[in-house]
Order: C-alpha cells, then structure tokens, then sequence
C-alpha cells in the first residue's frame, strides 16, 4: 500500500522520466502522457491487483490496455517504476532496435505490454474480449483501459460499447482521458464529443466523473469504480485533465501534443519537477 504522499512524488518522478525521454531523441507525445500521469501512478501503484511477475495470459489478476498508445512515455516510466523492467531501460525509448518504441509493441516482448497500441479506436474492443474471456473463465478480476477523448472519433468504439453493455460485462473499468485536445486541436473544434455522459448511460454503462490531476479524488473514484462492479454493468470514469499538466509552459494546449522540448524547454520543465525516487 502506497501513501497519497508517495503516489504523489512519484508521479513527479514520471513526469520528470517522460520530459527527459521525449527530449533525448527529440521525438514522441509528452502532453497526453503528463496529463495522464496522476492515473496511471495510482492504477499500477495502488489500485490495480496484479501479479508480482509478467505473464501474458493474465489469469487471475487485473489487466489494463491502454488504447492511445501514443502517450507511451508515461506508460513505460510507469511500467519500469513498477518493477516491469529496469528504470535504466528508458533510456533506450525510440531508439532503434530497442524494446521501447514510440508505441507499445508485442513483438518486442516487454513485460508489461499486452497489445500493440496506437491504432486509435482499438483497445476498447481488446479490453471487452479480455472481460468477456474472465466471465467465461470465472476469473473475478477487473480488466482497466485508457482511451483518449479524440480516439473517440473512431466508430469501433461505439460497437464495443454496445457490445460491453449486451453482455454484461460489469468486470471491465475503461477510463476516457477528457483533455479536450487531439492532434489536429480542441476536440470541440475537430469532431465535438457532445455529452459524454449522456451518450454512455444511454448505452448501458455506470458512468463517474473525477478530476484526472488529483491524486486524492483519483483514488476515491476509481475505488468507487471498483465497488460497483459485478453489478450487471460495465463502467466508464470520465477524467477531467489538462495537457500537459505538471509543466506550466505545456499546459492545456494541443500544440504539445506530438513535439518534443529542446534543451532550454526541458531545463525549464525540470525546475518543476524535481528528482522524487531518482533519475535512469
């Protein structure tokens, strides 16, 4: 069990880990994966019941997929924070050759990773079939995913929800990153998600709302989320975030959403962030 303290701080440290990562070879997404830090420190470092070593079928533990494979930096600082792999390894991301691509790939083998993702739209058709496997299987765990607010543009989605409602699948806890931002800019500019509450309960799903930076309200949520699962529902958590969040200069704007910081940006960025639990 980690304190609130400690989750904190070490989402400093990951956030600290993706500016470093992105900058080193001037390349990847650091806007969505700071955004998304609070979550996936609390998911990996407290809620989520996971085994101690890797294994790829999953049985009789939690999963999570993360759709927007784009915003693999937070996932990686996450994953080797957790005990996945060695933190040193970050050092390799995006280089050729090396485990840790731009997004998560299978081929590479890296504990942790079960899909590939970045084919926006996917992982909530992936995240129904692992819930569907563990009912069939009498597996009580709770599979997780992530998705971004823009990948909801893509109408696979939409099937998977529907199909996640029609069967029941109230193991299954997917969580929207709702940053307002895609690639292009804002998302009501782009392809407006209109109510996103609205829309999901009208498909059968039990929907929370939190506020995606802070750490306190993410745990209390997703422990709710957790409580009411086994309910004939699945669930979805709508996370308010800004992007960027944790570097000031990042902050809120689509702009930082694929472009890396040059040496003054990042010696700026790291000034917020101070060493937590140690650099790789």
């Amino acid at each position: 069990m980690a304190s609130t303290e400690e989750l904190k701080n070490t989402a400093i440290q990951v956030r600290r880990d993706i500016v470093r990562m992105v900058h080193a070879v001037q390349s990847g997404h650091p806007g969505g994966s700071l955004g998304c830090t609070d979550f996936l420190t609390a998911l990996y470092f407290e809620i989520m019941n996971r085994k101690k070593e890797f294994e790829m079928d999953g049985i009789g533990e939690d999963l999570f997929f993360l759709s927007n494979g784009h915003i693999s930096p937070v996932f990686y600082s996450v994953l080797s924070r957790s005990g996945y792999f060695p933190v040193e390894e970050l050092k390799t991301f995006r280089k050729l050759n090396t485990r840790l691509q731009g997004h998560p790939t299978t081929h590479e083998h890296l504990p942790g990773v079960r899909i590939a993702s970045g084919s926006l739209g996917q992982g909530m058709s992936v995240a129904c079939g692992a819930a569907y496997a563990k009912k069939m299987n009498n597996d009580s765990s709770i599979v997780y995913s992530l998705h971004g607010d823009g990948e909801l543009d893509e109408g696979q989605n939409w099937e998977a929800i529907q199909f996640a409602a029609h069967h029941k699948l109230d193991n299954m806890i997917a969580t929207i990153d709702w940053n307002g931002q895609q690639i292009d800019g804002p998302t009501e500019k782009v392809m407006a998600n209109l109510d996103l509450k609205a829309k999901f309960e009208s498909f059968g799903w039990q929907v929370l709302q939190m506020n995606g930076n802070v750490m306190e309200e993410i745990l209390a949520t997703m422990q709710k989320a957790k409580s009411i699962t086994g309910k004939g529902k699945p669930t979805v958590v709508l996370m308010k975030t800004i992007m960027g969040f944790g570097v000031d200069f990042m902050m809120g704007s689509h702009e930082w959403h694929g472009i890396a910081p040059n040496d003054a940006q990042l010696a700026k960025a790291l000034e917020q962030l101070p060493v937590t639990l140690g650099d790789y």
